[in-house]
């Protein structure tokens, strides 16, 4: 019984996005992102130099005559110094956490400085040739997604070198619901710099404003920011992302899952990187023989996967619910099964969750249920901070 709630409720909530992008559609209102909006920031950046944080995302269009803003910008005589690039590189290629070098973009000439290799923030020296900064990437909505992080440092060394910053801003394909424990400050790291929850429900555009003016950047610093808005987005859209906004995160149903999933990372489960499912099944060697497996090879992205070579017996969570909140539910029945417990957890779990207590509720039985309460207050909290600076319905 317990079952069939849960999903009359799932179905409930898909039949209510469906209808809202049916309505929004039916309206002829198409989404522009902020990079086609070219009229609300050209006169910004004329006669100035100019860099770009960038990589596989930065497009315009969503079909074979897309362009990318680069591109678009060179066109419109637009003078760029120099590209920045995020975690997984300009072209994207690069794996989960892998230190990635500078280069030279084939194309263009232009030189691509990797703000995941020697510095994740851009130095002082990297600054003295522009004048102002272009920020266009595709997050999703998670704050273990490094895309933020990269954008706070972005900010910090805009504030501290008196240059400007404009956000281009995308949709959040996780943009309809919040959950998730809220940041402790002794956890504080790359997977995690700002006291919101795991999934905050704010476009890059929305978090960025909320960073500066919530004071969360070093000493307080504020950032000279502009952002340009979407145009026809509400929250409730049902958003399929033009290219994937990372090596791992493929398709849709990735994306949705990656909040619930990414928790994962750090267990000795695999989530299906070194698969054509990432974050979409689940599995271990260790587990017994079940009617889904896998095995996970060296690729583009996962170039060395947990298990590599190895068949791992695991769930398929390919046709799952649309989520409209993190399932902690997996990783508690994980752990249960779990036939080395003491191992179960690595030691970046707590910077994944946030805290320290997710951890200890799974091993003391807490139940899903119990666990998302004492999330409650926090996130509540959050929501007010968070109203002050939302763009969109």
């Amino acid at each position: 019984m317990k079952f069939n709630i849960i999903k009359l409720k799932s179905t409930f909530f898909l039949i209510l996005m469906t209808f809202s992008y049916l309505s929004f559609s039916q309206n002829n209102d198409k989404l522009v992102v902020g990079a086609e909006r070219t009229d609300l920031f050209l006169n910004d950046l004329k006669g100035l130099n100019v860099a770009v944080v960038a990589n596989l995302t930065s497009r315009i269009g969503s079909n074979k005559k897309s362009i990318h803003i680069i591109d678009s910008l060179l066109k419109l005589n637009i003078k760029i110094k120099k590209v920045f690039s995020p975690e997984h590189g300009f072209r994207g290629l690069a794996d989960a956490g892998e230190k990635v070098e500078n280069g030279l973009d084939l194309k263009t000439g232009l030189p691509i400085i990797s703000l995941h290799g020697s510095n994740k923030k851009p130095t002082n020296n990297q600054m003295q040739d522009i004048d102002i900064i272009i920020f266009d990437i595709q997050d999703v909505g998670a704050r273990f997604y490094t895309y933020i992080s990269t954008l706070h440092y972005v900010m910090e060394a805009i504030a501290e070198n008196n240059k400007k910053l404009i956000i281009l801003d995308r949709p959040n394909p996780n943009g309809h619901y919040i959950d998730g424990p809220v940041l402790e400050d002794k956890f504080k790291s790359f997977v995690g710099m700002h006291p919101v929850p795991i999934v905050h429900g704010m476009t890059i555009g929305e978090f960025g404003i909320m960073i500066n003016k919530e004071g969360w950047l070093k000493n307080k610093i504020k950032c000279n920011l502009k952002v340009i808005p979407l145009k026809n987005y509400n929250r409730n859209m049902i958003y399929d992302l033009p290219v994937k906004p990372s090596p791992n995160l493929p398709n849709k149903k990735s994306i949705n899952l990656y909040p619930s999933l990414c928790l994962f990372e750090q267990t000795p489960l695999s989530i299906g990187r070194g698969t054509n499912m990432q974050f979409q099944i689940i599995g271990s060697p260790d587990w017994e023989k079940t009617d889904f497996n896998f095995k996970p090879k060296s690729m583009s992205g996962a170039k060395y996967p947990k298990h590599l070579d190895e068949i791992c017996n695991g769930v398929d969570l390919s046709k799952s619910p649309y989520l409209n909140n993190i399932n902690l539910q997996w990783i508690i029945e994980a752990y249960n099964k779990s036939k080395n417990k003491s191992s179960f957890f690595r030691n970046g779990f707590n910077k994944l969750a946030g805290n320290s207590k997710l951890q200890k509720q799974i091993i003391n039985g807490i139940s899903e249920k119990e666990i998302k309460e004492s999330w409650k207050n926090n996130i509540e909290e959050f929501k007010v901070i968070r109203s002050k600076y939302l763009l969109y319905n």
